[in-house]
């Protein structure tokens, strides 16, 4: 097997809804222009506060994906 080379880039994914699925649609928006997606790592969680109410859901998303692209 030949050797690989692997990009990581960051992300951040939002929801209204939960943290998961906050990271799945970064994953998902990402895998829309990126090719080969291999490993996504959560880096942080956090919330949108407005006026003492929970309105968003972000992940932090480390996201890698093969360079190159060949194979």
């Amino acid at each position: 097997m030949p050797d690989s080379v692997y990009k990581v880039i960051r992300l951040v994914g939002t929801s209204p809804s939960s943290w998961e699925e906050a990271a799945k649609n970064a994953v998902e928006t990402a895998g829309k222009s990126l090719r080969d997606l291999r490993v996504a790592e959560i880096d942080k969680l956090d919330m949108k506060v407005e006026n003492g109410n929970v309105t968003a859901f972000r992940a932090l998303v480390n996201l890698s994906f093969k360079y190159g692209g060949e194979g």
